[in-house]
């Protein structure tokens, strides 16, 4: 059940019978010579959409702009500022808190958001109890990463080995191509990639990691790949939600 596909109504109806909601996050940021810029996001969004199927639950829009200032030296990237994001992240649970939402259930497909919505969680909460919410005690935020999944990562290991890198990585654009296989890009990769380097600035970065990739070899994926990690992500995330939805 999507929610920008409901009625009022309808979410009103699906609130008598539970109080969770799934938030897809990504990012829109370069990902290499074959990754889509829209790669973090994608991977998100369909990951959450197959949770929200296996689990009966809503799933809300996606946040499609992430914190990737340092990818931003890169054509093509947007990005938030994290205090942006932060309240970006407050304003939206908050809007949904007031209609009697207590469990978000956040899908991530970017690892630069980590940070940033573990700080925006307890400020999400501080301001819920400014608003004097009846509930605002029982609102409660986790984050899962598809990519941190336990079997997705054996399978990214099992595959690519140390060819899966970092960023740009195997897994996540074979997903994409699973999801997307008409927009499956070619393009000629070095030999050589960079990696190990720090993150710093987005001039750093680019100069570190020119092609955009860190210690990847997407050209190892392939759509089948993307269908196993997806089917991994939405049983080990759907597993996650319901002991959310159910703990204390």
């Amino acid at each position: 059940m999507l929610l920008h596909l409901s009625t009022w109504q309808e979410v009103e109806t699906y609130l008598e019978q539970s109080q969770g909601i799934i938030f897809p996050i990504g990012s829109t940021e370069q990902h290499g010579p074959t990754g889509l810029i829209g790669t973090d996001a994608i991977c998100a969004e369909a990951i959450a959409q197959g949770v929200g199927e296996a689990t009966n639950s809503l799933v809300a829009p996606t946040i499609n702009v992430g914190m990737a200032l340092h990818h931003t030296a890169f054509t093509g990237t947007i990005s938030l500022r994290p205090s942006t994001m932060i309240q970006v992240i407050t304003e939206y649970i908050s809007s949904l808190a007031r209609a009697g939402f207590e469990r978000f259930f956040f899908i991530n497909g970017h690892g630069g958001n980590i940070a940033t919505l573990k700080a925006a969680f307890p400020q999400t909460y501080a301001h819920l109890a400014d608003l004097n919410l009846s509930h605002a005690s029982q609102v409660r935020c986790k984050v899962g990463n598809w990519f941190m999944c336990r079997e997705v990562y054996n399978l990214a290991k099992e595959l690519y080995g140390d060819q899966e890198g970092s960023h740009a990585t195997a897994s996540e654009v074979a997903l994409t191509q699973y999801v997307y296989p008409d927009s499956i890009k070619q393009a000629p990769l070095s030999e050589k990639v960079a990696s190990g380097h720090p993150i710093y600035s987005a001039a750093d970065f680019r100069r570190h990691y020119p092609d955009g990739r860190m210690g990847s070899n997407p050209a190892l994926a392939m759509p089948e790949h993307g269908k196993q990690f997806y089917e991994l992500a939405v049983k080990e995330l759907s597993n996650s939600y319901w002991e959310f939805l159910n703990a204390e």
